[in-house]
Parts: structure tokens; sequence; C-alpha cells
């Protein structure tokens, strides 16, 4: 499995990686963007992401909106995109706040110059988007910059999947990791299809994580707990604001307590070594039984099944030792109720 970092965090291992995706939920508002980041840091995130475009370079006049973006009013695809845009003094100011909160700063470009842009900008990693999954010419100029990728994979087939692999690995080879992904706003649960990530995994050994279009938290944390090293999540300042993506997203007190519940998944998940944890000594004396005299027994006796019962607390001869004893002489006397010595199994 091959491992890596973005802004110093580490990308595969017992740690999940969390992208708080911003996306376009500011609306075209820098302000409103900077407290995302804001919103972001104080939740526990890793990073902060971004969409980066020029509208001109992703939409055709002609091309049509999804159900889900009509909510925003716009007569077309192009007129939603313009609204949304962030040109690059505001893209500067996003990085240098989210530097100043400790968090890592990433958008997903769209189209060439805005690929060139992040790049000159300094972005440590760069987030693809689904659909550009089968753009190679694209992803081929982004693997070239030599930086870390993340590749989210919805609306793709395996093989799709694995010629972005090829095209990446190919152009450059920078480390990179796959995300699961359903292109649905919203995604109804049941197309999560979680256990593909484990089918990324071993097709590609690379670091695989979940891009999470589900409304609620519930399915997220499963993908964590199903091993998902990344995990990228919508989050808005409210549910209530216009624009295509507020509906699907999570409200900072959700991104908090989703993040809050994911680190505490991930220490439930342990080092998958079965053994007693240290905390479970005392119930080990509670609740674990020894073996006891179930009636007097006289020295020189022979001992019998029925001579013993198994009774709290632990610690003593434990009830499997049982077989050891049966059909032997006792050493001593042994009154009723009186815990079996050790010294009886030598």
């Amino acid at each position: 499995m091959v491992r890596f970092e973005i802004a110093g965090r580490p990308i595969g291992g017992t740690r999940c990686f969390v992208i708080a995706e911003a996306g376009v939920n500011h609306n075209g508002n820098l302000a409103r963007a900077i407290e995302m980041i804001d919103v972001a840091a104080d939740a526990g995130a890793d990073a902060i992401k971004f969409q980066t475009f020029r509208a001109a370079l992703v939409a055709a006049v002609a091309a049509p909106m999804a159900e889900y973006q009509k909510v925003t009013g716009a007569k077309s695809q192009l007129d939603m995109l313009r609204e949304l845009e962030l040109d690059r003094d505001a893209h500067m100011a996003l990085a240098a706040h989210a530097a100043s909160r400790g968090i890592a700063f990433l958008s997903t470009p769209f189209d060439d110059p805005s690929a060139d842009m992040l790049a000159e900008l300094g972005m440590v990693a760069f987030k693809i988007a689904s659909g550009e999954v089968t753009n190679t010419p694209f992803l081929a100029r982004i693997a070239a910059f030599g930086r870390p990728m993340i590749v989210s994979t919805g609306m793709a087939n395996l093989a799709e999947v694995a010629q972005a692999v090829a095209c990446v690995q190919s152009n450059g080879a920078p480390p990179f990791a796959l995300l699961h992904c359903v292109s649905l706003y919203p995604a109804p649960a049941a197309t999560a299809n979680l256990r593909a990530m484990e089918t990324l995994r071993a097709k590609f050994g690379v670091p695989v994580g979940y891009s999470d279009h589900t409304l609620g938290t519930h399915v997220a944390l499963a993908a964590v707990g199903l091993g998902a090293e990344i995990l990228e999540k919508h989050f808005t300042l409210s549910r209530a604001l216009p624009g295509p993506d507020h509906a699907a997203s999570l409200e900072p007190d959700e991104l908090r307590r989703m993040i809050r519940e994911l680190r505490e998944i991930e220490s439930a998940l342990g080092d998958g070594v079965k053994s007693p944890n240290p905390l479970e000594a005392e119930m080990i004396r509670v609740a674990r039984r020894s073996l006891v005299a179930a009636r007097d027994v006289a020295k020189g006796q022979t001992l019998t099944a029925a001579d013993f019962v198994a009774l709290r607390p632990g610690g003593g001869v434990e009830p499997a030792r049982l077989s050891g004893l049966v059909g032997r002489a006792a050493p001593e006397k042994l009154p009723a109720g009186s815990p079996v010595p050790r010294s009886w199994l030598v």
C-alpha cells in the first residue's frame, strides 16, 4: 500500500483524513467562504475544499441543468456557474486564511487555467471531481504537477477507473488516492455500495476513501468503520441558503458532531489483537468463576466432579481445570464453600 502525506497529515493508515467540502456553498461570497474555513477548522477537519472554475470553460451555453441544480432559479448551467466563481485574489485570501487556521486548503479545478492557477498558488494536493475521471488529458496535466492527487470515481466503472489510474501513473506518477463516490445529490443510502472501497483498494493498492452525498452522517460514519482512509463531506453555513448543494450538506453543528464521532469510531476499531483490555482486570475478578468445594472434602478422598462448583469471583482455579482434579486424592481436607487451592493442580 502506497502511503503519502498532504500538508503533513498522513494519507492511509489508521487515521481518516477528513475533507470538509465547502464546494460552491459560499454562493460566490468571499466573506462566507472565509467563515466556512473557520467552521471547518473549529470542527477538526484536516482540510477545507472549494471548487475552482471559469464557467465558460466548464459548460456550453446549451448544457442542461441537473434536477438538483434547478433550485437555483438560473436559466442555464452556465449562468448558475457564473454566479459561483471566485477569482484569483479570492483564492489567495482563502489559502492564506486556511494556513492561519492550521487547516489544509484544497480546491477542485474544472479547467486548465484554474488548475494552473492553483498550482501557481502552491496548493499542496489536487482533488479531481468524478466528472473528470474519463477526461484523461486533464488528468495528465494535473498529474504532471507532481503533487498528490485525490481522485473521485463517481459514475465510473472499474475499467474507467483503471484507465484514469494508468493515465496518472504514466504522467509523472504522483502519489494518489481514490474515493468511491455515487454522483447523486442527495444519494439514497441504498445506492452507497460502500464495499466498493475494498474493491478499489485490492485492485489498485492505494489509499481509498469515500466522498459522501447521502443525507445525514450515518453512511459516512459506516464508511469509516469499513476502512475509509479519506472522507469527504459537503457542509454549509445553513441549508436554508439558496444554491445547488446546500440541501444535501451538513450544517456546522452536524459537521462537528460527525468528526467527533468519526474519531471515536477510529479509536473503537483498535489494533485487531484479541486480548483483554487492561481496564477489564477488575471485571475478570468480578465476572469470571473459580472452583470451590461443593461439600466437605476429606483428606485422601478420591475427588469427583460433584465435589466442586464454579462460583464467582474469578482469580482462583479456573473451571476449565476441573478435569485435572477429578480422580485424584484430595491433598488435604477442604470445607464446603472453600476455594480450591492452586497447589491441588500440581
